[in-house]
């Protein structure tokens, strides 16, 4: 996993910025306070540390990949930024006001250790908010019908939300909360699902890039196939109704938020 986002975070930045929405939602969740600290576990290039931090809140950004952590020091020198996992964290117990995970459970290798040890270092009665997106979620993305291997395995890589509500109750977590997100149109943090209304995003390679499904995952005959497929009914609108056959309530991502 490592060595996959030091190849990602190259060019990570062009695609991946911190999405309004989202972050306002991350700390709605969290209720941070001014004078705490608080931690982005698996910040990548830190872009949304960075958006916490200029709301006033300090956190630490703490990512397994050199080269992610790189961009973030680029970034804001001012934030501090370690090298870690979430299953191995490199600091003291109770030490933390709350905490936030963006799209990245699905990285650690063990979930049930790595809530564990998030749970140690945040101080009692505060928050931890993840916001990722589960397997029953991934199946209603249209881009199954294009790229059904790629999917399938991503979906491989995704936790339930069964398995994380028990992982979290066993770690200690209580008040464990849900709310569903679904892509909005002007997403700005152009991850897997970011072309739910806007197809022709998947065309761009800079975009795919930056999508670990796409970079990682996916075969590169699939991939082929699938764009020029995609291309293809972009150009004739069919795409329209492939989209309407996998429309959902279920939501596309999935915020979930918890108490120690």
């Amino acid at each position: 996993m490592k060595a996959k986002y030091d190849t990602i975070g190259i060019n990570y930045n062009e695609t991946r910025s911190a999405d309004p929405y989202i972050t306002e939602q991350l700390l709605k969740k969290l209720k941070p306070k001014a004078f705490g600290l608080y931690l982005d576990i698996g910040c990548g290039t830190g872009n949304y540390t960075n958006e916490f931090n200029k709301h006033g809140y300090r956190f630490i950004g703490i990512d397994p990949s050199d080269e992610m952590l790189k961009k973030a020091k680029q970034k804001n020198k001012n934030i501090d930024w370690k090298l870690g996992k979430a299953e191995n964290i490199t600091l003291k117990t109770e030490t933390l006001d709350g905490i936030i995970g963006s799209l990245t459970i699905h990285h650690w290798t063990d979930l049930g250790k790595s809530f564990t040890e998030l749970y140690r270092v945040l101080k009692p009665k505060t928050n931890i908010v993840i916001f990722t997106s589960t397997p029953k979620q991934m199946k209603g993305y249209w881009l199954n019908h294009y790229f059904p291997k790629m999917l399938e395995d991503s979906m491989q890589q995704m936790p339930s939300l069964d398995t994380i509500e028990k992982t979290m109750t066993l770690a200690g977590f209580s008040e464990i909360k849900t709310e569903p997100y679904f892509i909005k149109p002007d997403l700005k943090d152009l991850f897997l699902y970011c072309g739910k209304q806007n197809p022709s995003l998947y065309l761009d390679a800079a975009i795919r890039h930056g999508i670990s499904s796409f970079s990682s995952l996916a075969n590169k005959d699939e991939v082929e196939n699938g764009l020029e497929k995609l291309k293809k009914d972009i150009e004739n609108n069919e795409i329209n109704n492939i989209i309407q056959s996998y429309e959902n309530n279920l939501g596309d991502y999935l915020f979930i938020s918890g108490k120690k």
